[in-house]
């Protein structure tokens, strides 16, 4: 058995991104133009897009203004202030298709797991396709790839169709069916005015309610859009005006004596669009603004005053047959359960696979808490880079500012690591354990902190998710890029085995697989 897996065709690449989403295109296009050429990606699924392919939903949409979601180099062809997921998941297949992008990714390719091997001091990576060996990993699948689906017992036996929003079922009909909504994630903020139009009853169990601000969300008019296309001095401006709005809010929820009057706003614009004070008080947020993922919407709140709609101030604690019961024991007739309960945001999956230096999964290192320098680089784990890792994120800076920033500093590390002639650099754990202390005692004076039972906590109860600083902060850390943070490591007998050698393969960029 040994000897037949020696013998299985291994192909080479010098960057493994895995991942085909917003980061895994962002970080294809960019090794590419700093002259990385031999890089592969690997797609589980059939095409590009993450999970702006995966989201299907009704009314799924991005939260952050259209001209700061999109990469520096691809202005989008926005329709929209706020961009819809088909336009998000048109733009990335354009993106991808100008800068070739499909030429480096290997569609149906699972990556099951990998090991660091220090006397060839490559990454070796197993996946559906068969072995891969490179010099660096690139992890791009996100923290929105896991549906995080509820421990309801019952649900396994309900009569009806049941699914998550974030796999949303377009084969079942919704009119005039009786929808029991499972969570108030922001899917739910989106989907719903939709559903309601359709079923005869929707009833929300709502175990939190969260702060919803106004959004400006409208049709771009055509002259407004060849503007922004013909002149890039505009469109600057226009991103700048957006910037210093997302970083105004973000302020405030860095500093939370600043936060009364944007709590204020939130909740005229609750109490204008609820006329009912009974239901504006189910509505109404128990915690801090900005304490879990903070939503917009101008139709979400008139959605559910509306007559059609039941909102439930509890958790869904079992399912009898058709029938939802609350954990406080009211209970509802539903044909149909749809979850919004979310992603595991903190958790990765691949990280019980990848074994480091000392041949631990990534997983066991992060059994206190996921923790990385800059959220892109984990000591004992050599030229493995991660995309969106933790702590990198906040609730309000776009995702592809923080991936350019992530990207700049990957390339820089890795055109070190290449002109250097070392074979491996690895971040020194004393660097990674003080940009962590730093980062907890940041946390600690922000509103991120404020509900461990929230958005933001995972296991074991620490926020590993945000940014506690500014979006300039971030990116002047990671744009400065440090060798000496770094323990770089000597090439040795990088020959591969004589078995392996034979059969290594280059995989072909020159055409679609």
């Amino acid at each position: 058995m040994a000897d037949a897996a020696v013998q299985e065709t291994a192909h080479e690449a010098e960057v493994v991104v895995i991942g085909a989403g917003l980061s895994g295109v962002a970080a294809a296009i960019t090794l590419r133009q700093a002259g990385f050429a031999d890089v592969v990606v690997l797609e589980q699924s059939d095409r590009l897009g993450g999970s702006w392919r995966d989201n299907t939903y009704p009314g799924c949409g991005c939260d952050v203004p259209s001209l700061l979601y999109e990469y520096s180099f691809a202005p989008g062809p926005w329709t929209r202030s706020f961009a819809t997921q088909p336009e998000i998941l048109n733009y990335l297949d354009a993106t991808a298709a100008t800068h070739g992008v499909e030429r480096t990714i290997r569609y149906r390719t699972e990556v099951h797991g990998g090991s660091w091997d220090s006397h060839s001091g490559r990454w070796h990576l197993q996946t559906s396709a068969g072995p891969y060996i490179t010099r660096a990993v690139i992890v791009a699948t996100g923290p929105w790839n896991q549906p995080r689906y509820p421990d309801l017992p019952g649900l396994e036996g309900f009569p009806g169709p049941a699914f998550h929003s974030a796999r949303w079922d377009h084969t079942v009909h919704l009119t005039d069916r009786r929808v029991a909504v499972i969570g108030n994630a922001a899917s739910t903020v989106q989907f719903l005015p939709d559903l309601r139009r359709h079923a005869a009853r929707v009833d929300i169990f709502q175990s939190t309610a969260p702060w919803v601000l106004p959004k400006p969300d409208y049709a771009l008019p055509e002259p407004v859009r060849r503007l922004l296309h013909r002149r890039p001095a505009v469109r600057r401006l226009a991103r700048g005006l957006n910037h210093w709005t997302q970083e105004a809010i973000g302020l405030a929820l860095r500093h939370p004596r600043l936060l009364p009057p944007l709590e204020a706003a939130a909740r005229l614009h609750l109490r204008r669009s609820v006329p009912d004070p009974e239901l504006r008080q189910m509505l109404t947020p128990s915690h801090r603004l900005g304490a879990r993922r903070l939503l917009a919407s101008d139709t979400y709140y008139r959605t559910v005053a509306e007559p059609n709609v039941h909102l439930h101030p509890t958790r869904a604690a079992r399912i009898d047959g058709h029938t939802v019961v609350g954990a406080d024991g009211r209970q509802v007739h539903a044909d149909l359960v749809i979850l919004a309960t979310g992603f595991r945001i903190g958790e990765l999956s691949i990280a019980r696979d990848l074994y480091g230096l000392d041949g631990r999964p990534l997983a066991d290192t992060w059994r206190q808490g996921r923790h990385a320098y800059l959220g892109t680089s984990v000591s004992g784990y050599p030229n493995l880079f991660l995309l969106l890792g933790p702590n990198i994120l906040s609730g309000t800076t776009a995702v592809p500012t923080v991936l350019e920033a992530q990207l700049r500093h990957i390339t820089a590390s890795l055109t070190h690591l290449r002109r250097s002639g070392h074979t491996a650099m690895d971040v020194r754990p004393e660097i990674q354990g003080a940009h962590t202390t730093a980062l907890r005692d940041a946390l600690n004076t922000t509103v991120y902190s404020t509900d461990p039972a929230g958005y933001y906590f995972s296991p074991p109860g620490l926020n590993t998710f945000c940014w506690p600083w500014s979006t300039r902060r971030l990116r002047r850390q990671l744009h400065n890029f440090d060798p000496d943070a770094y323990t770089w490591h000597p090439p040795q007998d990088v020959t591969l085995p004589h078995q392996l050698r034979a059969t290594v393969t280059r995989p072909d960029t020159s055409a679609r697989h």
